[in-house]
Parts: structure tokens; C-alpha cells; sequence
């Protein structure tokens, strides 16, 4: 508190002292005279003024030393210019709280991007950590283009601001998927929605074994063969047991979906059961609306045990996102349907778990992140945001989302963070529906979609030759996917030669 910078800080208060020898008693000035001693000066005069800024806090302190006459002697600091010193002192203030302002914004901003990256990534455990890698391995692809000394990339750069701006893109790449229903992105099985329907489905299967077994005590009752019925009974029962299996596996989705096997799920669905209990009974007002656009039939009532019923459809209400000449020079196209939650239609996908609706509805992400994006008024330096972000899903033929941009069309980041999106989805080990690939398997697949013109073949090329590729693996995969690395890199980057 005896420094005088300090008092003044503490205190709010201006200390204006003629010399500083002559106050050692008072203030500390110890400092002062050391390093006179070491540079041979003499600090006579102090005036000492605080910096407030609009709140009244002290955010710093200005000290001038050794006022001069008009004959360059040092005099003590006149009353007449404390005005000045003032003014000059609340200017400096105002300076410095904006500087820091700016800083706080820009830290606040920073922490904002990334809570909604990690919200993401917690969304849904089939992302895992795909927001905080892929901006890692998009920087060190863009450092290797802005290193290369020769080739395509000879000439490209970055500055502070830009590096900054491909930051803020790569962690917001992906946040139109917090509009993506967790039961869409977290489908796991063909009839899954909130919950998997192949319960339902079973218990149907269960209600068809008690009524052959009660059929079977009935025909007893009645006097028939007790041997031959049972006999009937268990060929019945090892039918439906047969037939629940394969609709099981046709629901795991990890078979390619033949037509043999589509229709053979078809002449299953015919089978019939008996429905006793109302199905208009405890259910939500959304349902009970569209159930109610056809009448309920009589009790008892035979159903099919697979059906894809008029209540299984939600229509769609508008096409803002994919309609023709769009704002956005959107291209999506947009199944005729929202929703079809259709038990035959479901389990007759081909392949993976995914509706056509379905996989509308996740691409759908990427426009939502541009619409987010291009909603926010960026500064200057932020301008690109949304271009680089929103790119990643497009391919350099042109048949990418969500606005069909072909390689031209897009900047060298944008490109970059498309590789560095499907390299890290491929060798990504924290996803519980696929197990990882392994680094020569991801190499693999990559260099066939440089083949098909989907990604860029000479970033692709600068990947495999700057090692960026071999960094990443070793930062982020596991020992058992890097398998030998220089050879797979080797021959990824012939095949895509």
C-alpha cells in the first residue's frame, strides 16, 4: 500500500508529489531510487492519476514523471494541467476497458462455441468427440498446405485473423445437429424410434404360440388325437419361433435386404392376430388425432402382424429448407413423406437402419447449420464462417449436400475440413454401431473417393505425403488401427494417383 502506484490503484485517488526523495517516509519509493542508482537519473516530480473506467473501478494507473519549465528544469506538476492529465487519463481509460471488453467477448465467445460443440458430441453417443477432433485434424491439413513450399498449395496462407475464423468454423461445423432428433441419429435397429418396436412385433409372435397352444387344449377337450395335435401345435410353434428370428435379423439391418428376403418378410406381415382392447385408450393427442382419421373398428378385431398403417405417416408440412429457389440455394430433395414409421416399410430397408425420411432428416443438419450460421451478424473477420463450416458434406463432382458445390465452388478450408470429416468419422473408435476401421482400411476407402471425384485429390495427396495422416493416428487412434502406416500411405496415395 506505501507504493504510490499501488496507494493510487487502491485509494481511486490522484497523488501528485514535487519530490520523491523527500517523501520516503510517506510512500515507498525504494524502487525509484534503485533504479536511478543503476541508470544515473533522477525521478524528482511524480504525478500519479488513476484510470476509471464507466463503472468507477480503477483498471489501471498513469504515472508521469518530472514535469520541466519552459527552461527544461524539472519542476513539480502545476495544478493548472491536472485538467489536462484528466482528460488524457479517462481517454487512456476508455482504451484500455474497450481492449479488454473485446477480450472478455472474445473468450466468452470461444467458451460459447464450445459448449455447444461438446453439447453436441453429448447428445448422442454415436458422436463421441467428433466436434473436438475434427478441428484438430483440420488444422494440421490446412498448417501442412500453408508450409508447402511448392505444388497447388505454394502460394496459400493464412493470417492470424484467418486461422481464428477457420477455428470458430471448425468447432461450429456441425451445430445444425442439435435440431436432429436423438431417436434418428441414435437409430440402432430398423423399427427403433423412441423405443424399439420389435418388442411389439414379438409379443404379436407370443400371442400367436398361446393361441395355437390353446387351440391345441381345445381339440383335446373336443376328443381329437391328443398326439397329432401336439405335433401340429409344435411345427406351429417352431414356424412362428423360425419366423420371429428372421424378422430380427432383417431389424439388426447388418444383411444386405435381397428381394427373396423382402418378400418373404411381406408373406409373414399377412399372418393375422386377434386385437381385443381398444387402441385408442391411453395414448398421446397427437396420436389419438391421427388415429382418429379413420373410425375404430368393432372389438374383437383381426390385424396383420406386420402392417404399415395410415397412423404410421406423418405427411410433411412445407418444404422451407428444400423448396425450389430456396434463399439458401439449398438442392435437397425432400421424400414426399416426414415420417414413415411403416413396419413392413421399415424393416424392408436395404441397407443400414435408416428410412429414406430418415436419412432426409439427418442431411438435413447441414442446411440447418448454414441457416444458423448466416442468421448471425459476424464481424469482417468473421465473415467466412458459415462458408467453411457449411461444406463439408459436399463433393468436388458436385453430387454432395446441401447445395450441390463442386470443387471450384469452394474455398482450399472448406475442402479440408470434408477430408478431415470422413477420416475422422471412418477411424473414429467411440462409436457403438461400428467398430473402428483400421488406418489402412480408412486410407483405402478414402483414396476410391478421391476415384470418384467426392473429395480433393490434391489435398488428399498433401494428407498422405505431409503425414498429417500418421500425426493424427498417433494422437487419436488406437494401437490395434494403426496398422503399417508408410505402407498403407503408400498405397493409398498410388491407387489415387
Amino acid at each position: 500500500m506505501r507504493n504510490v502506484a499501488s496507494y493510487c490503484a487502491i485509494t481511486g485517488e490522484m497523488v501528485n508529489i514535487a519530490d520523491a526523495y523527500s517523501h520516503t517516509d510517506e510512500l515507498d519509493f525504494s524502487g525509484t531510487v534503485e533504479f536511478d542508482r543503476r541508470l544515473g537519473y533522477r525521478s524528482q516530480s511524480f504525478l500519479t492519476v488513476p484510470l476509471k473506467n464507466h463503472n468507477g473501478f480503477v483498471i489501471g494507473v498513469l504515472q508521469l514523471i518530472n514535469a520541466k519549465d519552459a527552461g527544461g528544469r524539472i519542476v513539480p506538476f502545476s495544478s493548472e494541467i491536472l485538467p489536462m492529465v484528466n482528460a488524457l487519463a479517462s481517454q487512456a481509460a476508455v482504451s484500455i476497458d474497450n481492449r479488454m471488453l473485446v477480450d472478455e467477448l472474445k473468450v466468452l465467445l470461444d467458451a460459447f462455441i464450445a459448449l455447444i460443440a461438446a453439447a453436441i458430441d453429448t447428445k448422442s453417443p454415436y458422436t463421441g468427440g467428433h466436434c473436438q477432433r475434427v478441428p484438430v485434424l483440420t488444422e494440421m491439413l490446412v498448417k501442412a498446405a500453408c508450409e508447402a513450399k511448392e505444388g497447388p498449395f505454394a502460394d496459400f496462407d493464412l493470417t492470424d485473423a484467418e486461422w481464428y475464423e477457420l477455428r470458430v468454423a471448425c468447432w461450429l461445423h456441425d451445430c445444425g445437429k442439435v435440431t436432429t432428433p436423438e431417436h434418428i441419429v441414435d437409430k440402432a435397429t430398423k423399427l427403433e424410434a423412441i423405443y424399439d418396436r420389435i418388442h411389439e412385433v414379438r409379443m404379436r409372435f407370443e400371442v400367436l404360440k398361446r393361441d395355437a397352444e390353446i387351440a391345441m387344449l381345445k381339440g383335446v377337450l373336443a376328443g381329437g388325437n391328443p398326439e397329432e395335435l401336439r405335433a401340429v401345435y409344435e411345427s406351429e410353434c417352431a414356424t412362428l419361433d423360425e419366423e420371429f428370428a428372421f424378422i430380427g435379423t432383417c431389424n439388426v439391418g447388418g444383411e444386405f435386404m435381397a428381394p427373396d428376403k423382402i418378400e418373404r418378410l411381406k408373406k409373414i406381415a399377412e399372418r393375422t392376430w386377434t386385437r381385443t382392447l381398444s387402441n385408442r385408450i391411453g395414448i398421446s393427442y397427437a396420436e389419438k388425432k391421427r388415429r382418429e382419421a379413420i373410425p375404430e373398428r368393432p372389438l374383437p378385431v383381426e390385424e396383420k402382424l406386420l402392417e404399415d398403417r395410415y397412423d404410421h405417416i406423418s405427411p410433411r408440412e412445407g418444404l422451407r429448407l428444400s423448396a425450389p429457389g430456396n434463399q439458401w440455394g439449398f438442392n435437397l430433395q425432400a421424400p414426399e413423406r416426414e415420417a414413415n414409421l411403416g413396419e413392413v416399410y421399415n424393416l424392408s430397408i436395404s441397407r443400414g437402419t435408416l428410412t429414406a425420411e430418415d436419412r432426409y432428416k439427418i442431411n438435413e443438419h447441414m442446411a440447418q447449420t448454414i441457416v444458423m450460421l448466416e442468421s448471425l451478424p459476424w464481424p469482417r473477420h468473421l465473415r467466412r464462417v458459415p462458408e467453411y463450416a457449411g461444406g463439408h458434406h459436399e463433393k468436388m463432382d458436385g453430387s454432395g449436400y446441401p447445395r450441390g458445390l463442386k470443387r471450384e465452388d469452394m474455398s482450399v478450408p472448406a475442402r479440408v475440413m470434408a477430408i478431415a470429416d470422413i477420416f475422422e468419422a471412418l477411424t473414429a473408435a467411440d462409436r457403438p454401431y461400428k467398430p473402428p476401421k483400421t488406418l489402412s482400411e480408412s486410407l483405402r476407402i478414402m483414396q476410391f473417393m478421391v476415384k470418384d471425384q467426392h473429395i480433393d485429390p490434391d489435398l488428399f495427396k498433401l494428407f498422405i505425403e505431409s503425414g498429417v495422416y500418421k500425426d493424427y493416428a498417433k494422437q487419436f487412434l488406437t494401437p490395434e488401427q494403426i496398422d503399417d502406416e508408410e505402407v498403407a500411405g503408400e498405397a493409398a496415395l498410388a491407387k489415387a494417383a
